[in-house]
């Protein structure tokens, strides 16, 4: 993974002091290329990585970073643990390299250091099709976090309904691509969908927090509401097999396969929250797509085949 690559590469430049992006790639088993845009990662997150010009080129680790990594200011060591800390919380080996890390700081960065590492996590799972880019907030965020400090968002669940509220940020989660902000409120823990906030104004005022929180419990528990939500509505239908993979895109994992036919069909399970959500995403295979169960799936497909006829006359 990037992140155990990243911590790697920071260890090979601190036994070395200089290498270059080839004797990067040779000692990870990487393309030259990959090691480059590490490298390129470290030094524009703040790392004191920096690329020397001239015969031998290579890149060098500067400062008492060579010999300890104690030569890391503040801002330095957050910001390679914000760099390597996501990817981290599902790997072994980047946890095991990150605990050696935190030992060779000072005493006064490790609590940054460790906060920096635990602000946020990743969940691969998709939930339905999304494709977005990293909001700009979520630096802002991230600092917020690793600070303990409370900030005031503008949100926004739809284009007309705003809202300004004062939050103790806990945490980010990456849900492939989608960014959530999982705070403390005046209503207990609230999770925010990153890409509805309008405006961040950080502030100076300390921000509350459990001192039992664990980004990732709290996420299982987040995880946990939302799919239950999601599932209320379950349907049977067959599709093609060829096409499971879209199917799959929509649905995300309320889509289940539970046998393939010799027709070249598959009997496939999906869930939403409700009949018509599940009939939006299918009416548009048109007869590829069969609905077994429910009927009241089959009720919704027959109304917007009605309504889609009736439009078009």
């Amino acid at each position: 993974m990037r992140a155990d690559r990243l911590v790697a590469t920071l260890l090979l430049m601190q036994s070395r002091g200089r290498v270059t992006a080839a004797e990067v790639a040779a000692e990870l088993e990487v393309s030259v290329a990959t090691a480059r845009r590490d490298l390129e990662a470290l030094s524009a997150a703040g790392i004191p990585v920096y690329p020397q010009q001239g015969r031998g080129g290579g890149w060098t680790l500067v400062g008492g970073a060579r010999t300890d990594l104690s030569g890391l200011s503040a801002p330095e060591a957050q910001a390679l643990f914000l760099l390597v800390g996501p990817a981290a919380a599902v790997s072994g080996e980047a946890k095991a390299a990150l605990r050696k890390l935190v030992r060779a700081l000072p005493q006064r960065f490790r609590a940054d250091a460790e906060a920096a590492a635990s602000a946020t996590m990743i969940d691969p799972a998709r939930w339905g099709d999304q494709d977005r880019e990293k909001p700009a907030v979520v630096d802002v965020l991230q600092a917020a976090v690793v600070r303990r400090h409370r900030v005031r968002l503008t949100y926004a669940k739809h284009a007309r309904d705003r809202s300004e509220r004062l939050v103790d940020p806990w945490g980010l989660v990456d849900k492939d691509d989608v960014w959530y902000l999982v705070a403390g409120t005046d209503k207990g823990r609230r999770t925010f969908r990153v890409d509805r906030i309008v405006e961040v104004e950080p502030t100076d005022e300390p921000a509350e927090r459990p001192d039992d929180f664990v980004l990732a419990a709290a996420w299982e528990e987040v995880v946990g509401e939302v799919e239950r939500k999601r599932s209320r509505t379950t349907a049977v239908v067959l599709a093609p097999t060829r096409h499971l993979s879209v199917l799959r895109t929509h649905f995300g994992r309320h889509c289940h396969v539970e046998e393939e036919l010799a027709d070249g069909r598959s009997r496939v399970r999906v869930a939403a929250p409700t009949p018509l959500d599940i009939a939006r995403h299918l009416a548009g295979w048109g007869a590829q797509v069969e609905v077994l169960e429910p009927a009241s799936v089959r009720a919704e497909l027959k109304r917007i085949g009605a309504e889609l006829t009736n439009a078009a006359r």
